[in-house]
């Protein structure tokens, strides 16, 4: 088959002919249909990220696909299913603390590492192996546009993030990077979970106006001045009450202090998650008040990824049209053009810009 192959940090994929990937028991062969781009796919690639991939490798951070071969523990899926193929991994011999890898991609700890060099290769190929539970049956509606659902691996972080901070219908949540890609949709993901009010805090003034134009009265765009005081003021005038809930989804670039802003609007027993990438590359550490955590029952929840549960709501969600995907800006680029798609996607990262491959198209 063909791959793009990532043959050393630093260097330009190179698209050439590879083994065919063979799937064993428990794993799931499919012909890769679509595969997202992520915006920060060049700072991976270039070795600025300090990711733990071990070139050469095919990246990609999974997609849709459609199913070749299947092994004898697959009761449900049939040959030709058009599936997501998540590539957030598990270790299969511990349920309580897994060890996980984000096929293609990443790993967490010596665990993951092994984990990542078993399932060494992603999306950014005609075909790909996964294990079974990774694949998940999409419904009719994406058959007619594969490569736009492929922002369902965008959708799912932050879904994820909303769910393990248990946001219920009404709540008010405050979306610390609003403005960027995940965190934009973030903010789509709970206004479909019935969020009351979206507090979404930036720089970007063009960027807060598009959050308030599409979604309308429910979210409450705040642009940042960069005081302290005044910005905390002005989260706490949009919100208009308490704020339940506060979920962090900025990069590793980002200043510790604002998500520690963000953090400290909480109310009292509020829910704090953190999915970003804060502290990832060095500089201050997030540092919350002791005494304010305590005395304000407020709970702090670290957040990797997803569950695999989480997957199958987000699916559902999105087939309802409840989390529409009608407004993605989408480009797709062929697997030759993978360089070109890398760039574009760094250019295009803003709120609902999709940069998608179409490797078995080509």
């Amino acid at each position: 088959m063909r791959a793009a192959t990532l043959t050393a940090f630093g260097a330009p994929l190179t698209v050439q002919e590879v083994p065919d990937p063979r799937a064993g028991g428990g794993e799931v062969l499919v012909e890769v249909c679509a595969a997202g781009v992520p915006p920060y796919a060049a700072e991976v690639f270039s070795g600025g990220r300090k990711y733990p991939l071990e070139p050469p490798v095919v990246p990609g951070t999974g997609g849709v696909g459609r199913v070749v071969t299947l092994g004898p523990d697959a009761t449900r899926l049939r040959v030709g299913d058009l599936v997501w193929c998540d590539c957030t991994v598990r270790s299969r011999d511990d349920a309580l603390t897994p060890d996980i890898a984000l096929q293609g991609w990443s790993s967490r700890g010596e665990g993951g590492a092994g984990l990542a060099r078993y399932l060494h290769d992603g999306a950014f190929a005609e075909r790909m192996r996964l294990p079974t539970e990774n694949v998940f049956p999409l419904p009719p509606e994406a058959e007619e546009d594969p490569a736009r659902w492929a922002s369902l691996g965008i959708y799912a972080i932050p879904y994820g993030g909303l769910r393990a901070g248990g946001l219920e219908a009404g709540e008010t949540l405050l979306v610390s990077g609003a403005t960027g890609n995940l965190g934009s949709a973030a903010v789509a993901a709970a206004l479909a979970m019935g969020a009351g009010r979206v507090i979404a805090p930036g720089r970007d003034r063009a960027v807060l106006g598009l959050l308030a134009e599409r979604f309308g009265a429910r979210v409450r765009p705040v642009e940042l001045t960069g005081d302290r005081a005044a910005d905390t003021a002005a989260l706490s005038a949009a919100a208009a009450g308490p704020i339940d809930m506060a979920i962090d989804l900025l990069p590793p670039a980002a200043p510790a202090a604002a998500t520690r802003a963000a953090a400290m609007t909480v109310r009292e027993y509020g829910r704090i998650v953190l999915m970003g990438g804060v502290g990832m590359l060095g500089g201050a550490d997030l540092a919350l008040p002791y005494p304010w955590l305590m005395r304000n029952s407020v709970t702090v929840r670290g957040q990797w990824m997803y569950p695999r549960s989480t997957l199958p709501g987000l699916i559902r969600i999105l087939a309802s049209g409840t989390l529409g995907l009608g407004a993605e800006r989408l480009r797709t680029f062929p697997l030759d053009a993978v360089n070109e798609a890398v760039s574009y996607a760094a250019a295009h990262g803003g709120p609902f810009d999709r940069t998608v491959l179409t490797p078995a198209a080509g």
